[in-house]
């Protein structure tokens, strides 16, 4: 599997766009901080991206411009075409976090079912996509229990079957596995991956892991110091998807975790990956 990094500024394909950002740029603090600079990217309907950089590089402030959770001082952002306003009155998104957010006094059925109790889907409804997602997290067992009684890893598969409830055509994910230990994390990598394939849900992740980021995504998004400006962009074709092989001992794929560190690094060394291609 080849990996290759592209210049920021290239057009990407005529795709159909999950989440298109044109100029993107975010002032804080009466103009004293710059977060974003002139961030402009397209993902493509079914695609994982993931961005990464070092703290404090705008990729959670990004994340929750797509949300219409943060308003951009310039530039515009959309959601399958849609203002990032309309997408979240829509909710054409769902979104997880690195903690999970389940309401400790309902049970794990329930915390899944609330999306669609808000939106006031029939009972006999939300209880048939709340099985239907427990089943596909392999939760099903677990439905009447409450989030206390479940383990870190088992709360986050929650949040993620939450975030599903409405059939979201794109994941927003913040960090969602950052407070796991290394075999849950890994786990839930798994998991997650299946569940995008299986809902051709596009996914937008933010992670401080190279490796995290090279196994999960088609493209890795690499992100400058702040203010946050996209300064490469690594396709890796999707190394988690071929769950046959054991990808993360290959020799390739430490070339690909190679390959986004010297991005990250501003390195431009054409042998960090076999066939990598540098513009």
């Amino acid at each position: 599997m080849s990996t290759t990094v592209t210049d920021p500024d290239t057009p990407a394909p005529a795709v159909s766009a999950a989440v298109d950002l044109s100029h993107i740029g975010k002032t804080f603090a009466a103009g004293s901080v710059t977060a974003l600079s002139d961030v402009s990217l397209t993902v493509a309907a079914g695609e994982f991206v993931s961005l990464i950089g070092p703290s404090g590089c705008g990729k959670s402030t990004l994340l929750r411009i797509i949300a219409d959770l943060e308003t951009p001082t310039s530039g515009t952002a959309t959601v399958h075409g849609k203002t990032a306003r309309q997408a979240r009155v829509d909710q054409d998104y769902g979104i997880a976090f690195q903690q999970a957010g389940l309401l400790d006094w309902r049970t794990v059925a329930a915390n899944v079912e609330l999306p669609l109790e808000l939106h006031r889907v029939p009972k006999a409804q939300r209880r048939a996509r709340s099985a239907e997602l427990l089943e596909m997290a392999g939760l099903t067992e677990f439905a009447d229990r409450y989030p206390a009684e479940l383990s870190g890893g088992m709360q986050q598969r929650v949040a993620i079957a939450r975030a599903l409830a409405r059939k979201p055509s794109l994941l927003l994910m913040d960090e969602p596995f950052g407070a796991l230990d290394e075999m849950t994390r890994e786990r839930m990598q798994g998991e997650l991956l299946r569940i995008a394939g299986e809902t051709g849900a596009a996914v937008v992740f933010v992670t401080h892991s190279i490796p995290e980021a090279v196994y999960l995504s088609d493209r890795v998004v690499v992100l400058s110091a702040r203010p946050g400006r996209i300064s490469e962009i690594v396709s890796t074709g999707g190394w988690g998807r071929d769950a046959d092989t054991d990808v993360r001992s290959s020799k390739e794929f430490f070339a690909a975790v190679a390959a986004v560190r010297a991005a990250l690094r501003g390195e431009h060394d054409d042998q960090a990956v076999a066939g990598r291609d540098v513009p």
